[in-house]
């Protein structure tokens, strides 16, 4: 209970007397509990970390009208992102290529509006890291404490995020990642934000249950389609046959929340482009083969054609040498 001295803030014996109008007197105010929240506070004043609690005015509006808030929040990075509207976006650790792709982008798009909340586990979760990275208002909330890193190959993301945007956990200094930790981070994702989108899902995912955490707090859910029987997919269709939204990319939850997106400049192309990229807006998933024969141009031009589209986020690659339009 100690760590819950660290209240944003406050004055060390402001702090305190708070507290005990909420905790167990008797155990807050020993001496060595005060040596111990001194260096706690010490550490966050020299690592750059800060504490806001249930009784700050910058704690996040509708995570505190979620159904279950945590009493304090650790942070690291852009505190004033602690008042900017947010948007949730999860995936599966296995997400498919073309999935993440669009994930990306549309976290990209939506971080214009909305600082994009996350979590921090390969897939769908990392994409749209990447994707709120490049507009500028990433979100991370952590299972574990604000010095931790799950997983420890994510820890130069993790900086990243910290540098450019917020991190966030409930857990003090030293907490390492449990099974459960997950689960109760995920309600603070769907707490944090207006809505949830969730990129892919398998049937037991814990992007879903981000996304019944933000359905019990009368949030809205939004899920990418996917081909009937991927089983990276099947949770999001079975959202979507719930009543979830369907949405295509960051245009549909624009739509659904009333706002107007910056209009993008057009991406130019070649006539080749053009022509690779009509056959797969009509055609959908292909082979590169069968591209080239569509679009009546030599197997090799094709194949340049694409790595051209890939790095102008047009195309994505989706495994055995196939390709779909994002």
């Amino acid at each position: 209970m100690l760590w819950l001295c660290a209240c944003a803030g406050l004055e060390y014996r402001e702090r305190v007397a708070r507290l005990r109008a909420v905790s167990r007197p008797a155990e807050l105010l020993t001496e060595s509990g005060e040596e111990e929240v001194g260096r706690l506070l010490a550490r966050m004043e020299r690592e750059e970390v800060f504490a806001v609690s249930l009784l700050d005015e910058d704690y996040p509006a509708l995570l505190k009208n979620s159904p279950s808030p945590p009493l304090l929040l650790f942070g690291a990075g852009r505190r004033e992102l602690l008042k900017a509207r947010m948007f949730c976006i999860v995936g599966s650790r296995i997400t498919p290529p073309w999935a993440e792709k669009l994930a990306k982008l549309t976290a990209e798009r939506l971080s214009r509006r909305f600082a994009v909340v996350t979590g921090l586990a390969e897939g769908g979760d990392a994409a749209a890291l990447e994707g709120a990275l490049a507009g500028g208002s990433p979100v991370c909330v952590l299972p574990c404490g604000i010095d931790g890193c799950y997983p420890a190959a994510h820890a130069s993301l993790k900086e990243r995020v910290r540098r450019a945007g917020l991190l966030l956990t409930e857990y003090p200094f030293g907490t390492q990642s449990k099974k459960f930790h997950f689960i109760a981070r995920n309600r603070i994702l769907a707490g944090l934000a207006e809505g949830t989108l969730v990129v892919s899902a398998g049937k037991r995912s814990g992007a879903l249950i981000t996304a019944n955490f933000a359905l019990d707090g009368g949030r809205d859910v939004f899920a990418f389609p996917h081909n009937p029987g991927a089983a990276q997919g099947e949770g999001c269709n079975e959202l979507i046959k719930k009543g979830a939204y369907l949405a295509t990319g960051a245009e549909d939850i624009f739509a659904a929340y009333g706002m107007q997106e910056d209009v993008r400049e057009e991406v130019p192309l070649t006539p080749a482009e053009r022509r690779v990229l009509t056959v797969l807006k009509e055609s959908g998933e292909l082979h590169a083969a069968v591209i080239a024969e569509r679009a009546e141009i030599p197997v090799y031009e094709a194949a340049a054609t694409l790595a051209s589209l890939e790095l102008k986020n047009l195309v994505v690659k989706a495994g055995g040498n196939r390709y779909t339009a994002v």
